[in-house]
């Protein structure tokens, strides 16, 4: 009878392994560089506004990891063989311990560098960012572990914008962390949007840098390099 593997793990040693970034909603999935087994992903990010108040805020998506399949051809392309779903892992996230080996030179600007993990269950979209426990982005290598506790004073749920209601919302915490079935993602999380120049309307019925220019010295700037992902799943 199979089982479930306990621990995933990611070296980059060959390849990105399924983690890509986002280059933005009409582009969709985008390259990240891997060199001598080291993931980086670079500045500027795509500000994600699908989560715009009333929904938690903008981010952005530093890198991200299907954890189902199937996989179109341009998926593979962009990030490699999956071997998250390769290698057989399961869903239930909860109290699973991810730790990384990363180090970066970062200009946070008030973002802080967490663990996003999303669900869909009946047709809706639902994810919680880990805010309670943020990695720290230094220069020289650390080792970090966040652990997936199921109590919702340590995550920040990501609601959706205005017109993203149908489809973005809230599923209570336990049961999203026991089916992440969607993605889990490194983000930078909340960003400050700066219009530049007066704007008529509501700031968040609009969408930065497709309706409006910003202020990009008011974000997040700088590189993060990961050397090593692992996963240990307590069930």
């Amino acid at each position: 009878m199979s089982t479930t593997p306990k621990i995933y793990h990611e070296s980059f040693d060959h390849g990105p392994g399924g983690w890509f970034g986002w280059a933005s909603n009409s582009i969709g999935p985008k390259v990240l560089e891997t060199r001598d087994g080291v993931l980086i992903s670079r500045s500027p990010w795509w500000i994600d506004y699908n989560h715009a108040p009333p929904g938690a805020g903008y981010m952005h998506l530093i890198a991200m990891l299907l954890t189902k399949g199937p996989f179109s051809e341009h998926q593979r392309e962009v990030a490699g063989e999956n071997r998250f779903v390769q290698g057989g892992h399961g869903f239930d996230f909860t109290n699973a311990r991810l730790t990384l080996r990363l180090k970066g030179e970062l200009r946070s600007r008030g973002a802080k560098f967490c663990l996003l993990i999303q669900s869909i269950q009946n047709g809706l979209c639902s994810g919680w960012i880990l805010t309670g426990q943020p990695f720290e982005v230094t220069e020289g290598w650390t080792e970090q572990t966040v652990i997936a506790v199921p109590d919702a004073a340590q995550w920040t749920s990501l609601g959706g914008r205005h017109d993203r209601l149908d489809y973005y919302g809230e599923i209570d915490l336990p049961q999203v962390l026991s089916q992440v079935n969607t993605n889990i993602l490194l983000v930078l999380f909340p960003l400050d949007i700066v219009p530049m120049g007066p704007i008529d309307d509501d700031l968040h019925l609009l969408r930065p840098e497709k309706d409006y220019p910003v202020w990009r010295s008011e974000l997040p700037e700088g590189y993060v390099l990961i050397d090593d992902i692992e996963i240990e799943f307590a069930k």
